[in-house]
């Protein structure tokens, strides 16, 4: 757990990550929409804080998607933007509390700890697939009570798979939210990752649940389906 932080300023994050660092509340930053998105859907965190504008996908619309797929984790939304609407946007869009910028620390760390102190976050839910499961707040995975064991990019990669389960993912929407600003060009990533789970996947007795649409992307379909 810790705190999500979602900004593309570096002085700011730096700044927001130094201060809560020392405060004793670890924090991992990223600074695009659509991988804040995935991680704070998907990972369970005491807190996210989140920019208004971000690239890839607006702080409203993502937090607005958080609270569409039943997160409750308390939200700081942050912004330059301190219009009386804009505030009233980011609040019912589902952010729990906003921060106009500029800003002391102490006033930051006191709006945190004052949602840490209400109740604590639902764990995010259990996915499943057939007899495919993945529980997000313990990071386990299993098929048919298996154990499976991935690593956190291959965890990633297959939730990401598992919530889209019966739709293609182009390779281009994967590299987006998977590995974010962390992709360094090499064209084969994918294939390599989808390897690793298939193989695992099959050793723990799943049928072939990771579908190639050649020219296309990835498509994961339930083990009644699966051919």
């Amino acid at each position: 757990m810790g705190i999500l932080l979602i900004e593309d300023d570096a002085s700011i994050a730096a700044f927001i990550a130094q201060g809560f660092g020392e405060a004793g509340h670890p924090v991992h930053h990223v600074d695009d929409g659509r991988v804040g998105l995935a991680l704070a859907r998907d990972q369970r965190w005491d807190c996210i804080i989140l920019d208004r504008m971000l690239p890839g996908l607006d702080g409203a619309a993502l937090v607005s998607e958080v609270r569409r797929v039943g997160v409750t984790t308390p939200v700081l939304m942050l912004s330059a933007r301190g219009a009386v609407d804009d505030r009233v946007e980011g609040l019912e869009a589902g952010a729990d509390d906003y921060l106009i910028k500029p800003f002391a620390f102490s006033e930051c760390l006191a709006r945190v700890r004052a949602l840490l102190r209400r109740a604590p976050p639902v764990a995010a839910p259990v996915l499943r697939a057939g007899a495919l499961t993945l529980d997000p707040s313990r990071h386990r995975a299993a098929w048919a009570g298996t154990s499976v064991e991935l690593t956190a990019r291959e965890f990633a990669l297959l939730a990401w798979l598992m919530r889209h389960r019966g739709r293609v993912l182009s390779r281009t929407r994967i590299i987006e939210q998977i590995w974010g600003d962390d992709f360094a060009g090499d064209t084969n990533v994918i294939e390599v990752y989808v390897g690793y789970l298939r193989r695992k996947l099959e050793r723990s007795g799943a049928p072939p649940l990771i579908q190639t649409v050649r020219g296309v992307g990835y498509r994961l379909v339930d083990d009644d389906a699966a051919p």
